[in-house]
């Protein structure tokens, strides 16, 4: 009989990205199982590209008050007949879907009665990249292949990019301004070759900003999706951007990626991680120069400074 594994992760971006790892271990250690993600619809296609899952449930967070949205999770998760759950959001909601899913499942995370409890004490100090892995490995995952991103790439060919660029991501959560660098534009103007500035419609203000300071820069704010963000950041020189999602989406890819920090979030639990990342930190965040950032992020790139 074919294992039958679910996977939760709901959200956010950057947390999203930051599971790839997991994601990919999981379908290494379990290569002949079924295994079904429980998400949200902003993260639903990305996963339905990726090779690790064989079916994607998108309704993994009902509206509040959403009694028939709530009562169809709760028939989709108890009709699965899951062997095993792996629960990567470890939050109190995805915690009770325990419940739903039915105790006969072995189960990984924090919800009381886990099988295979993620008991570690000291785990809300860790990077979400280190507590995943040490939740997977009190589960009886040893493994952690390097996830291939190869399918994570979009189409760029109706954007008139520069051959050189370097990648700004000037926005980030409308709800935490704290988290945004002010400083963009400045930055632009010192780089030495053009910029690409993404992001979403809301940040077309920036990236106006940016295009008066540096009129050679390409704004594509509100133009791209995620594998077109990824396939931009496999091209650019550098990238540099706040604490937000398509940050971690370049430095997944491999892109030189500089992250910019200030007081709101703690780059020691979430900062973005691949091969060539690495961040600075400044409180308040506008004390942070453009000739700092530029200089960190040349380095970076193994550029002259």
């Amino acid at each position: 009989m074919t294992e039958r594994i679910l996977v939760i992760k709901l959200a956010a971006l950057g947390d999203f990205v930051q599971a790839f790892g997991p994601f990919a271990a999981i379908r290494a250690h379990h290569p002949r199982a079924r295994i079904t993600l429980l998400t949200t619809p902003p993260y639903a296609p990305l996963a339905q590209r990726s090779p690790w899952f064989d079916e994607v449930w998108a309704e993994g967070r009902p509206a509040g008050g959403d009694l028939h949205g709530l009562f169809t999770l709760a028939r989709r998760l108890r009709g699965g007949r899951f062997d095993r759950v792996y629960d990567l959001q470890t939050s109190s909601r995805s915690s009770r879907y325990r419940l739903l899913v039915g105790r006969r499942a072995e189960w990984s995370g924090i919800a009381g009665g886990a099988s295979h409890p993620h008991a570690n004490p000291d785990r809300n100090a860790m990077h979400t990249v280190e507590r995943q892995r040490d939740q997977l490995r009190m589960a009886g995952i040893t493994e952690f292949p390097e996830p291939d991103l190869a399918w994570l790439d979009g189409d760029l060919s109706g954007f008139a990019l520069p051959p050189r660029y370097a990648l700004l991501i000037p926005g980030a959560s409308p709800q935490r301004p704290g988290k945004r660098w002010p400083h963009f534009p400045a930055l632009a103007a010192a780089m030495g070759m053009p910029s690409v500035v993404i992001g979403g419609p809301a940040e077309a203000p920036l990236a106006q900003a940016i295009a008066s300071a540096a009129p050679e820069s390409v704004d594509l704010t509100g133009r791209t999706d995620l594998p077109q963000l990824a396939a931009l950041a496999r091209r650019a020189v550098l990238a540099v951007g706040n604490d937000t999602g398509p940050t971690h989406v370049a430095a997944a890819t491999g892109c030189p990626t500089l992250a910019v920090f200030g007081p709101e979030s703690d780059p020691a639990l979430c900062a973005p991680r691949g091969a060539r990342s690495d961040f600075l930190r400044c409180d308040p965040i506008g004390a942070l120069t453009p000739a700092a950032v530029a200089e960190a992020a040349r380095r970076l790139a193994g550029l002259p400074a």
